[in-house]
């Protein structure tokens, strides 16, 4: 059995060394909640991605979103940003009032409206201008731990992250994060592993962490062994499956992952315990929105990740994503067989699979790497992803 060293972010222990992936609309304190308590409170679960801009105009929105539950320990945050001073000013209210123990950047959305603007997965080109934002996150950090997350680069003729690592290394980052796909591949196609283990290779001072194509605690054990990177990120794999954090745990752990010893753990809950999950899930969403209705309307989008692969008919999963009271979410999903065991089949992909997309750029954004004008603060955007 593979012994994996423990994940250190700064002074913070991360072991199991597996991170919930900031995703927008998804990681909120309702859905940490709920993956920390099935991992027993072990890994790392970051916040939806916060953009710097919003944090320092104290966007009411935007301070929700970073409240964090008192048992939320590290408490991270991802913030997002295109302009160094902004960025210097977020982090430093951020030490200031002490609302985190970690702060992530990210350099990894492949949105249009996002990169038409220079930023997320689009900015890591203009070096100078990634040199600029991670100076000024690091200095106003003080002992604060920064992170980043990236993706390979724009596109196959456009690859940036082994410039970037090193820019990070150089700028004091403690750790980087690398989902193994271009801007342009979206989330299509086959993560690119291969370049886990590069960036590994090439930045051997800090930990890599690999992002891509991560559905089971096997992938997680496999990747490790594969890249040598120091630890996992898992986002689309816990899309209604936060239950993943704990196979995540008995994998590393060696207490069964996939059934592999005598235990045979694997986290396969029945139709009758996703259910049970679902609804605490929309509860959870509604104590934090303060609004019952609101909680339930936000879980809708929800609804088709949790029950995949189950036997549901397509009535009732368009009644379960029109539903507006707890009451009429249980009572819906009271109707169903709920004695279903988990059916083949239920795990692999979800979320968006797009890919081999045109990434769009500022004009001439590709004709100089250290030419870093046109990049302006409407570059941010509430929009996640990476």
């Amino acid at each position: 059995m593979t012994v994996f060293s423990p994940l250190a972010i700064g002074p913070h222990i991360v072991q199991p060394p597996v991170v919930l992936a900031p995703m927008a609309g998804i990681t909120n304190a309702p859905f940490r909640t709920l993956c920390r308590e099935y991992s027993g409170g072990k890994g790392l679960f970051v916040s939806e991605m916060i953009t710097t801009r919003a944090l320092v105009e104290r966007n009411e929105k935007t301070m929700q979103l970073i409240r964090f539950d008192e048992s939320e320990k590290p408490r991270s945050i991802q913030l997002y940003g295109v302009d160094p001073v902004t960025v210097g000013k977020a982090v430093r209210m951020i030490v200031d009032e002490d609302l985190a123990d970690h702060i992530d950047l990210n350099f990894g959305c492949p949105v249009p409206k996002v990169t038409r603007k220079g930023g997320g997965s689009a900015l890591p080109y203009k070096r100078p201008l990634l040199r600029a934002i991670l100076h000024e996150a690091v200095t106003n950090a003080g002992a604060l731990p920064v992170t980043m997350k990236m993706r390979k680069g724009i596109d196959d003729d456009h690859i940036t992250y082994l410039d970037a690592g090193r820019i990070a290394v150089e700028e004091g980052v403690t750790a980087i994060a690398l989902h193994g796909r271009t801007a342009a591949q979206h989330y299509g196609g086959t993560a690119d592993w291969d370049a886990i283990a590069r960036l590994k290779e090439h930045v051997p001072e800090i930990p890599v962490l690999g992002n891509g194509d991560i559905w089971s605690a096997d992938d997680a054990l496999r990747m490790m062994r594969e890249t040598g990177c120091d630890g996992v990120v898992v986002g689309r794999g816990c899309l209604g499956r936060p239950w993943l954090f704990a196979d995540l745990v008995a994998g590393f752990e060696g207490t069964g992952a996939g059934g592999e010893t005598p235990d045979g753990y694997l986290a396969q809950p029945g139709l009758r315990e996703v259910a049970d999950a679902m609804v605490r899930h929309a509860r959870l969403l509604g104590e934090w929105l303060g609004d019952e209705s609101r909680g339930v309307i936000d879980f809708r989008k929800h609804v088709a990740w949790y029950l995949k692969g189950f036997s549901v008919g397509s009535e009732m999963r368009k009644k379960l994503a029109i539903t507006s009271s707890l009451d009429e979410l249980s009572a819906q999903l009271s109707e169903l067989d709920l004695d279903q065991t988990w059916p083949t089949g239920a795990d692999g992909p979800r979320g968006r699979t797009a890919g081999n997309n045109r990434v769009v750029l500022p004009d001439g954004w590709l004709k100089d790497p250290y030419d870093c004008a046109g990049v302006g603060e409407e570059a941010e955007s509430d929009t996640s992803g990476g």
